[in-house]
């Protein structure tokens, strides 16, 4: 039998391949062994993030305790605003691109630069200690001046009233454009509210846009663009084509 040898080029080949294999399948185990904890952690993030917008947030949270207790999770039907059953494991950012389970925006509606979006949407049900629904906080998406900004907005049973936002994943420009992540400035926006008095979307966030004490909300300093696509966030995800038809229900007591 021939002697194996290991300093040949074949040999080196070898056992380089052999070490690929070993560091190919610890590394799969470990990513198949991982993705568990890794999927516990996301939904954490996302259950801290609806609390956060809610005011439910302090520090010591035990974060899935107070998301069990005070958020009840319902999905919606966008074109209809009524709430619907979701399919298993229903994730919107995924059935954005299923065409089965989108629906392609007409440019001249697309605020937020977002050319399709999931026929349906998850909300969440805020509810006080007695049980009684508080606020709703909503998802809300659109493109800035890098990135796709993804934010929660919390609106009262009015559904008018803006009770709080955060963005919580975003690429804007650090110290500028990534100022929508600073609590100071979403805290401009508590209280205002979303449309006039004829129905149509009125918040209005831009250069002396704050002097508008109802509806307005000064735009960030050098950030033009990622203003902008703030307000065309706003101006999807509340009129038609967003959440209007659910929040019109929603003021009228509907179920």
């Amino acid at each position: 039998m021939a002697k194996f040898n290991k300093d040949s080029f074949g040999g080196t080949l070898a056992v380089v391949i052999a070490v690929s294999l070993v560091c190919s399948v610890v590394v799969a185990g470990s990513a198949v062994g991982l993705k568990p904890i890794q999927n516990e952690q996301k939904a954490r993030d996302k259950q801290s993030y609806i609390l956060s917008v809610a005011g439910l947030l302090a520090a010591g949270t035990d974060i899935p305790k107070v998301y069990a207790e005070r958020i009840e999770p319902r999905t919606v039907d966008l074109a209809t605003g009524e709430y619907v059953e979701a399919p298993a494991g229903f994730d919107a950012r995924a059935a954005a691109k299923k065409p089965e389970e989108s629906i392609n925006i007409n440019p001249e509606d697309d605020f937020a630069g977002l050319k399709t979006r999931a026929k349906l949407a998850e909300v969440y049900l805020v509810k006080d200690e007695s049980g009684k629904v508080n606020q709703i906080v909503l998802p809300m998406h659109g493109n800035g001046l890098w990135s796709v900004m993804y934010g929660f907005v919390s609106v009262r049973p009015d559904g008018n009233t803006i009770n709080g936002i955060t963005y919580y994943e975003q690429g804007e420009t650090p110290g500028l454009g990534g100022e929508i992540a600073n609590p100071l400035w979403q805290q401009k926006f508590v209280g205002k509210k979303l449309y006039n008095e004829q129905g149509n979307v009125a918040i209005r966030v831009g250069k002396g846009a704050g002097t508008d004490t109802e509806h307005g909300v000064d735009g960030l300093s050098g950030a033009t663009l990622t203003t902008k696509g703030v307000q065309g966030s706003f101006n999807y995800w509340f009129g038609e084509n967003g959440y209007k038809p659910y929040l019109a229900k929603l003021k009228s007591g509907a179920e």
